[in-house]
């Protein structure tokens, strides 16, 4: 049986899911609501205050979309109850971000500032305080959403590994290479 999806999710007190005939499960809470369409053959209960996910065989992609499902639902659960959020640095001489409305306004050291719009899941706030480097905050329900707007980000500027300059998470951890060596 798959560990991960024999896990019952237990559901917040403010948290409330439905299960339509369709298979779509939909989760509302504080923060929003959310949904997803489930296969036909995972069967989705909910029993008092917790959702049981089930499978009908034990076949392979049975079992690969049981833990699938049971984390998807479990991702909708956690973002509408609590959120998630993702924190950028932006290391590097000049690299500053701004954030009006839903427009993410990026300098990463190329001839032209990147503006980019934010979906509207998202928001954003970006922090500079002297003599570190400016940190963007996004925030979304959504967790995939969150995540691939954040890899997007990213991706403006991927880390170079000599002087470490570049768009990192907070807390990353950068393996940095020596560079060259002066030799007689």
């Amino acid at each position: 049986m798959s560990r991960i999806g024999k896990l019952p999710i237990t559901l917040p007190n403010n948290t409330e899911v439905s299960v339509a005939n369709d298979n779509v499960v939909t989760v509302k809470g504080p923060k929003g609501s959310l949904s997803t369409a489930v296969d036909k053959d995972i069967i989705v209960k909910q029993q008092d205050n917790q959702i049981i996910v089930e499978r009908p065989t034990e076949q392979k992609r049975h079992k690969a979309m049981h833990g699938l499902y049971r984390s998807l639902i479990n991702n909708m659960v956690v973002g509408v109850s609590e959120g998630y959020k993702e924190q950028l640095e932006l290391v590097g001489v000049g690299y500053k971000a701004t954030v009006q409305g839903s427009v993410l306004e990026l300098a990463l050291g190329y001839s032209h500032n990147i503006f980019m719009t934010l979906p509207s899941e998202v928001s954003a706030t970006a922090v500079t305080e002297k003599g570190k480097a400016p940190v963007i905050t996004l925030e979304s329900n959504d967790k995939q959403l969150l995540g691939q707007v954040a890899a997007k980000i990213r991706s403006l500027r991927k880390v170079e590994p000599y002087k470490g300059k570049g768009i990192r998470f907070v807390g990353e951890v950068i393996r940095r290479k020596a560079g060259k060596t002066a030799s007689k």
